[in-house]
């Protein structure tokens, strides 16, 4: 039997204005400000009754030609990438230095740091020179002895690659300048001001930005009440046990959280004289980004696994609604503000994540350290040889995880306006500019004006029947001149 959540039975009314779709009119205005906001010159949001929203073409667009830049509303990177990719929490840019990236994938992966074998050196010293010699930018020689050369300075790892002790610390610590690793500088790496050591910035003015809009919530710093913070952790772990999906949901409604005292404060004392009326007044304008999204719950919307057998699924489903409850409980215990209770009804959580499920866009962005090793590789002779002897331990060491590129997974406005075809005139696709984390959408084909700007959900190369059933988890049924051709009399 399905158990109720106490806030779904508690503010009914409230969540049902929550959760009713926006007037016609305000979805317009909402995206015509968007638009101009964005500055994304020959595209607009058109509503359409049987579709939804579309985003269509105001001007011709070419193949290759960019024809949206979005900001995401909210975004998260992946827990376990973290270890990979230091980035910047608000807007995903790389941070530190080609050296910090790299030390911090060595840390990781717990190479260069063994005690099997022991120097000389103090523990804290940042390297030794009798294990290597190093080449700054400014030209002096810098060069890692072979493995035979190491002797007892040389640390195992995993791969078996010898690579001096206190290298790894060298790297982070700035007490090691890699050859030409100038060419891809990086802002330095800000930490959070709440002190959480999770967060870093790319600058004070994104590092401002995350405060404001999410992270004084979220922050699990020293600076945070210790018993909100303990309730913040154990949140965090159960997401990261389970599905770190909850992550960017907490985000959504901290934002909300926010937004609404934002605006509270802002209203006269004469306005807050009707007491909870003009409060559910804020709190709706204050949910209206996240209005704005095609929403179904999360535990109706999510594709059946498959190793779920038909006759399981609605066990599977249950399953899911409860994992949701228990996540939401410990938000709850977390961030609940007043004002703001029934965003932490179950229903509007699962419309949340469903929201995510339905129309989220992978977080990527493409890693300077791959970059880096790739530029080493084409330099001329002998300048490529005599930098390999430094970059060549350390990419054997490395081995694949050198390439890999920041990863999570974002809700972008206009973007999730973008429908369907599996013969799409548009994709997302970065280009070598593009190093942050908004979403970049590509012409594929010509765009004429007055056309609809498509894109393709899945992989649109995939026979017919398989793209059917992968669509249908999105709830509809493709109508695209491809599968109208393709369809079976």
């Amino acid at each position: 039997m399905a158990f109720v959540c106490p806030i779904d039975a508690k503010y009914p009314n409230e969540i049902s204005a929550l959760l009713s779709p926006p007037s016609p009119l305000q979805v317009q205005e909402y995206f015509d400000q968007l638009v101009w906001m964005r500055q994304c010159r020959g595209l607009r949001v058109i509503q359409d009754g049987a579709l939804g929203k579309g985003v269509f073409a105001d001007a011709a667009f070419k193949e290759g030609d960019l024809v949206l830049k979005d900001q995401m509303l909210v975004g998260s990177q992946h827990t376990s990438n973290k270890m990979d990719c230091l980035v910047c929490s608000f807007c995903f840019r790389f941070v530190g230095s080609i050296e910090l990236q790299i030390g911090r994938k060595l840390y990781f992966q717990d190479l260069g740091i063994s005690t099997n074998h022991q120097c000389d050196m103090e523990p804290s010293s940042p390297m030794s020179e009798d294990c290597f010699e190093a080449e700054s930018d400014d030209g002096e020689e810098i060069a890692l002895e072979n493995n035979e050369s190491m002797g007892g300075c040389s640390s195992s790892n995993s791969k078996g690659v010898a690579l001096p002790n206190g290298l790894v610390e060298s790297l982070m610590n700035g007490g090691l300048s890699l050859p030409h690793s100038k060419e891809f500088s990086m802002p330095p790496a800000i930490p959070c001001s709440g002190g959480c050591g999770e967060a870093f910035y790319c600058s004070k003015s994104c590092a401002e930005a995350d405060w404001e809009a999410f992270h004084s919530l979220l922050c699990t710093g020293g600076k945070t009440e210790p018993s909100r913070r303990e309730a913040l952790l154990k949140f965090i772990q159960n997401a990261n046990d389970t599905n770190d999906i909850f992550l960017l949901a907490a985000k959504a409604i901290s934002s909300t959280i926010l937004r609404y005292k934002k605006l509270k404060l802002a209203c006269s004392e004469e306005q807050m004289k009707y007491g909870n009326i003009v409060d559910l007044s804020i709190l709706l304008e204050a949910w209206k980004p996240i209005s704005m999204g095609h929403k179904r719950r999360w535990w109706d919307c999510i594709a059946l696994p498959e190793d779920v057998e038909p006759s399981n699924e609605v066990a599977f489903r249950m399953q899911i609604r409860e994992m949701a409850f228990t996540s939401l409980q410990l938000l709850k215990e977390a961030i609940l503000d007043e004002g703001c209770e029934p965003l932490f009804s179950l229903e509007i959580y699962g419309q949340i994540i469903g929201m995510f499920e339905l129309n989220n866009l992978d977080l990527v962005v493409a890693s300077p350290v791959e970059d880096y090793f790739l530029y080493v590789d084409e330099l001329p002779s002998p300048y490529k040889e005599k930098a390999e002897e430094i970059t060549r331990p350390l990419l054997d060491v490395l081995g694949d995880s050198y390439s890999i590129c920041c990863q999570g997974t974002a809700f972008f406005p206009l973007q999730s306006c973008m429908n369907h075809s599996c013969y799409p005139n548009a994709k997302a696709f970065k280009r070598e500019e593009d190093r942050d984390g908004q979403a970049t959408i590509i012409a594929v084909r010509p765009i004429h004006p007055g056309e609809e700007v498509t894109i393709s959900y899945i992989d649109e190369d995939l026979p017919f029947e398989q793209r059917r059933a992968l669509l249908a988890d999105y709830g509809f049924e493709c109508r695209c001149p491809k599968c109208l051709q393709q369809q079976r009399p």
